[in-house]
């Protein structure tokens, strides 16, 4: 049996480098071909490089994570949070907490989370420490609520401060989808101005979907009039103005600080049932109202 000792001998240098170079992008396309397309589609906790940090006002930042490979998608249905794991300096015990991606599913090579860190927040002191290089540890995917295109007419996204983030991923699938042709009404309330958050985001799609997208800004502390800004906070009064004789065909989906909550969809009773809040006295039933 011939050796390939002499097929080796007689190679150039420009055969041999050709040989590995061949090689090198066999190997590359094998480890890109096993590479999950769909990151958060499997069990088990994935670690993420943090590529960038971008900080949108005093307390809030953007935080872009790399996924394992240029072409991989986190693969979360609408709404979605990601379950994240870390371990805050100082501490013993480590620190879960879910964050509600702003990036869209379909998006390749990252996921994004913008975070609000809060004066006593474990986990978002952390976070927000995190920089460059670093990496964060996601648990799993929660899912908080199965949107189903066309199912309503229209939907009325209420948000308060970071509540924004589900309502954000839940506008984004609606719009960013062409066979979905539900209208979408957000109503947002934030404390002062510059807790507007996705605010050039909001205003694109509202450009680009002038007939289908409406939003108020709701600021409970409004320096000056402004146009677009209402003063204020969202309660009964404010929503009357903005919603008129819901029917069945209309859904609410809220998020925002407890108190925001409560004052909307009630306080519980007992085990059982709920007590009156203010989008039940403006005529929706329970069942049209889903607060995350």
């Amino acid at each position: 049996m011939e050796s390939n000792q002499g097929i080796y001998k007689d190679m150039s240098f420009t055969g041999v480098g050709a040989y590995f170079g061949a090689r090198s992008l066999l190997t590359q396309a094998h480890a890109e071909s096993n590479e999950p397309k769909y990151v958060f589609n499997s069990w088990g906790p994935k670690t993420l490089r943090l590529k960038s940090t971008k900080s949108v006002n005093h307390n809030t930042k953007r935080l872009v994570f790399e996924l394992p490979g240029e072409n991989a998608q986190s693969g979360l249905t609408i709404v979605s949070s990601l379950l994240t794991f870390s371990r805050p300096a100082g501490r013993w015990l480590p620190v879960v907490r879910p964050y509600t991606p702003i990036s869209v599913s379909a998006q390749t090579g990252i996921v994004e989370l913008m975070v609000k860190q809060y004066p006593n927040g474990k986990a978002s002191t952390h976070l927000h420490s995190l920089n460059p290089g670093d990496s964060l540890t996601f648990l799993f995917p929660i899912k908080e609520y199965a949107w189903v295109p066309n199912r309503f007419s229209q939907v009325y996204l209420i948000a308060g401060g970071l509540g924004i983030t589900p309502m954000y991923q839940v506008l984004q699938g609606i719009l960013n989808n062409p066979d979905d042709e539900t209208k979408v009404n957000l109503i947002f309330g934030v404390n002062s101005e510059e807790d507007i958050l996705l605010k050039d985001e909001l205003e694109g799609f509202k450009q680009r979907f002038p007939t289908r997208f409406n939003y108020c800004y709701v600021v409970s502390d409004l320096k000056q009039d402004k146009l677009g800004l209402r003063k204020g906070r969202i309660d009964e009064g404010l929503l009357r103005d903005i919603i008129s004789h819901p029917d069945k065909s209309t859904k609410v989906l809220l998020c925002g600080p407890p108190p925001m909550t409560s004052s909307l969809v009630g306080s519980k009773v007992g085990f059982m049932g709920s007590g009156s809040g203010v989008l039940s006295r403006l005529g929706f039933t329970k069942d049209q109202i889903h607060s995350f």
